[in-house]
C-alpha cells in the first residue's frame, strides 16, 4: 500500500478560513475566530496531514498559525505571490476563496515546501514592536518631508 500525502490549503480572510484537502477534495469553511480555529484544528488533526499551508496575509493568519504550531501540525506559511504565480502557471486565472484554497494545497503537493519554524511568543512580540516602531518612524519622516514643502503658516 502506497502512502499518499495529505496537503491542506487554507485561504484566509478577516472573517473566514476556507480549507481544501488534497487529494480527497474535501472542502469546508470556518470562522476566523477562536472557535472556528479550534474546529479547523480538530478536523485537520484527524487527517494526519503532510503539510498545512496558509498564505501570509498581513497577520490575519497568525492566530491559526500559532494554534496549529501548538498542536504540532506541519504548518507552512506561504508567500502569496508564489501561490498566485503557481496558479497562473497551471492555467488558473479565476480567483475565489475555494479556488485559492485549492491552489494552496496543490502548491504544497507539487513543491513540497518545508514547514515554517514559528518564532517563540516573546520573540514574536519583540518583532511586532520593532515593526510598529519602524512604521512610525517612516510615517514621521514622511510627514516631516511634507511639511518642509508646505507654507510656513501650515
Amino acid at each position: 500500500m502506497q502512502y499518499q500525502e495529505i496537503n491542506v490549503g487554507i485561504d484566509t480572510s478577516s472573517t473566514q478560513l476556507d480549507i481544501y484537502v488534497r487529494p480527497t477534495g474535501q472542502f469546508f469553511s470556518v470562522k476566523n475566530d477562536k472557535e472556528g480555529i479550534k474546529q479547523a484544528i480538530n478536523e485537520i488533526l484527524a487527517l494526519k496531514p503532510s503539510r498545512v499551508l496558509i498564505e501570509s496575509t498581513g497577520r490575519l493568519e497568525m492566530d491559526f498559525v500559532c494554534a496549529a504550531d501548538k498542536y504540532k501540525l506541519p504548518i507552512v506559511v506561504c508567500n502569496p505571490s508564489q501561490i498566485r504565480n503557481f496558479a497562473k502557471s497551471s492555467g488558473r486565472i479565476a480567483k475565489t476563496d475555494k479556488l485559492d484554497a485549492m491552489d494552496i494545497a496543490h502548491f504544497g503537493e507539487a513543491m513540497k515546501p518545508e514547514p515554517t519554524v514559528i518564532k517563540p511568543e516573546k520573540l514574536r512580540e519583540i518583532s511586532d514592536l520593532l515593526a510598529v516602531r519602524s512604521q512610525c518612524l517612516e510615517m514621521s519622516t514622511m510627514q516631516k518631508n511634507r511639511l518642509k514643502r508646505m507654507p510656513k503658516s501650515v
